[in-house]
């Protein structure tokens, strides 16, 4: 069974840094894109970042372009998100997600469970 499982999520000042990982497993994902996603209580699910899982080609959005960043380890099956500079405006569930292709839509083939990610003022 393919499972993307979120870790590293917590509280942190604002200003502070914080990184999540997503251990991937059940299936190659040489095709793939992998990626990260939001959602704050009474929001809608807000795309942040994706990296292919072979290459280096990276997309961002404008939201959390300079101060995030992903990376990933595909001898581990692991996708990381470095967060820094922290607002309280980035208070969410933040979701893996994987999606056989070049691009990652709004609604992947996989999604993880979700880590909370609280910042205080």
């Amino acid at each position: 069974q393919v499972q993307l499982v979120e870790s590293g999520g917590g509280l942190v000042q604002a200003g502070g840094s914080l990184r999540l990982s997503c251990a991937a497993s059940g299936r190659s994902f040489s095709g793939y894109v992998m990626g990260w996603f939001r959602q704050a209580p009474g929001k809608e699910r807000e795309f942040l970042t994706a990296i292919r899982w072979s290459g280096d080609d990276t997309y961002y959005a404008d939201s959390v372009k300079g101060r995030f960043s992903i990376t990933r380890d595909s001898a581990k099956n692991m996708v990381y998100l470095q967060m820094n500079s922290l607002k309280p405006e980035d208070t969410a569930v933040y979701y893996c997600a994987a999606e056989r292709g070049f691009f990652l839509h709004t609604t992947p083939d996989y999604w993880g469970q979700g880590t909370q990610v609280t910042v205080s003022s």
